[in-house]
């Protein structure tokens, strides 16, 4: 069988010597999409941080493997240019940076290069923001300043399709979004997925309805630091019925 293209063992972390994660276990393969959910302070944003490489949280044991390497020493930069990426819950606004000049820095660190022509950048972006439906005039802004939740959002999936990364983690990209963004949100994540079949991603949620557009390949829960159940997508129909407490190891 393949080597997955992510595998956690038996992951502990910790924060300021407090322990959240205590022994996860996951398997990912080119092209899954695994949802995580899980009630409030269960672990689920630390689970995508750490495997980011936030310096805040610790791994006390476990191993983090992208194709069967341990990178759990490795920089967040490291993983990165790796392709691992990472979309953020609270996107952060970046004053006099366009759209097309971070994207042009982070393509070039990406691919390993020190430079890369703004005109090959240019004309990537604006294929992309169509296949999105995004008005060009975006790529002129400064990075999320103005930008109302979908925007900032869409832009993190423009973000994505860009840097064509080997594993994309989004975590809650579905946060303070109505419902019509959260559609567009999610078309924008199948359309990524379409043009990058081998892309591996892990959703980060709360809400059936992202997981209803989006088609997870697995569903696990996570509750007090371990995953207590994983299944199929109608898992998380059977959550949004009965919601956690029947899954929490203490349930009789």
């Amino acid at each position: 069988m393949a080597t997955p293209l992510l595998e956690l063992i038996n992951l502990h972390v910790e924060a300021e010597g407090s322990p959240i994660l205590r022994g996860v276990d996951l398997v990912v393969h080119e092209g899954e999409v695994h949802a995580l959910m899980g009630p409030n302070g269960a672990g689920k944003s630390t689970l995508a941080s750490v495997i980011m490489g936030h310096p805040g949280y610790s791994v006390t044991q476990g191993q983090i493997m992208l194709r069967g390497e341990d990178i759990a020493t490795w920089s967040p930069d490291a993983r990165a240019r790796a392709g691992i990426f990472l979309a953020f819950q609270y996107p952060e606004a970046i004053s006099g940076v366009s759209v097309v000049q971070f994207l042009r820095q982070a393509i070039a660190a990406r691919r390993g290069l020190e430079e890369l022509s703004i005109l090959e950048v240019r004309l990537d972006l604006m294929e992309w923001m169509e296949r999105l439906g995004m008005d060009p005039a975006f790529a002129e802004r400064h990075l999320n300043e103005g930008f109302s939740g979908g925007e900032r959002k869409r832009n993190e999936v423009l973000q994505m399709a860009l840097l064509t990364p080997e594993l994309a983690l989004l975590d809650e990209t579905d946060s303070g979004l109505d419902i019509d963004a959260l559609r567009i949100v999610a078309r924008g994540v199948r359309t990524v997925r379409e043009q990058h079949p081998t892309m591996g991603a892990i959703v980060v949620t709360h809400y059936v309805k992202l997981l209803e557009e989006i088609q997870p390949d697995q569903v696990h829960v996570l509750i007090d630091g371990r995953i207590e159940r994983s299944g199929d997508a109608s898992l998380a129909q059977d959550i949004e019925v009965a919601g956690y407490d029947h899954l929490r190891p203490t349930a009789v």
